[in-house]
């Protein structure tokens, strides 16, 4: 696929879940670009490995996204590898068992609102006032088509992606008198190492509602991420923009 040629020369970005699948694809596609990446991920010899694979200036912490101690720890040391932070890709996540509401262990659902959900609160609320002070500041949070529909025996992913997209628009709309914009993305199921947690049926599900009737690529994903990293995204924010090969189209 050609890429077209989007500038963050300069910028500092993280990428939370980075070292592989589709947070690895939005890392490569932003260091490309020009950017100078933080790739945040629960394993160091998975981060080495990914780092290793960037171009430009690539640099990789551990991190639980879930901690606040952790996300303050990172934020820290990221800005001793890289300085400000102009750029934030919230992707990290796990998709959880595969059943209905009523049979899901409550302990289950509680670890993927924290991964999803509130990871994605307490990377924001961490890096906000850096951006601030830096003048710039683009985060991207990956939601999920199942935020917007809902899908059938998945209720925490569905719940916590949802709640990515009524954050996101939150927190557009605070700072939308400054020069941080706050946008997520809502693609569809997009084959990576993710599917590994799911059901054969779960899968088939998700591709019965897809009219191009395949799944996304994880370089269709990057490519809106890292423009809405960029200053050519400037009136936007709190938006969701859909990746879903047809299946959603609202």
């Amino acid at each position: 696929m050609a890429e077209n040629k989007i500038d963050l020369n300069g910028r500092n970005a993280i990428v939370t879940g980075g070292a592989a699948g589709l947070g690895f694809a939005i890392a490569d596609r932003l260091a490309g670009s020009g950017a100078n990446v933080c790739i945040w991920d629960l394993n160091q010899d998975a981060i080495d490995e990914a780092v290793g694979k960037l171009t430009g200036n690539a640099a990789g912490v551990v991190c639980n996204v879930a901690d606040a101690a952790s996300v303050a720890d990172a934020v820290a040391a990221t800005k001793e590898k890289l300085g400000s932070i102009h750029i934030t890709v919230n992707n990290a996540g796990i998709s959880g068992p595969n059943m209905t509401s009523w049979e899901y262990p409550p302990e289950e659902w509680q670890k993927v609102i924290d991964v999803n959900l509130t990871g994605t609160f307490l990377v924001s609320s961490t890096v906000i006032p850096e951006m601030i002070n830096a003048d710039y500041g683009r985060i991207v949070n990956i939601a999920s088509v199942a935020g917007k529909d809902g899908n059938p025996q998945a209720p925490a992913y569905s719940a916590s992606k949802a709640g990515i997209i009524g954050l996101t628009k939150a927190l557009g709309k605070e700072l939308a008198n400054t020069n941080v914009l706050v946008n997520c993305v809502t693609p569809a199921a997009v084959r990576t190492a993710i599917f590994d947690q799911m059901t054969q049926d779960h899968i088939d599900f998700m591709l019965s509602k897809i009219p191009m009737n395949r799944f996304g690529q994880p370089e269709e994903i990057a490519a809106m991420v890292a423009w809405l990293s960029s200053e050519e995204c400037s009136f936007s924010t709190g938006g969701v923009f859909d990746l879903s090969g047809g299946r959603s189209t609202y």
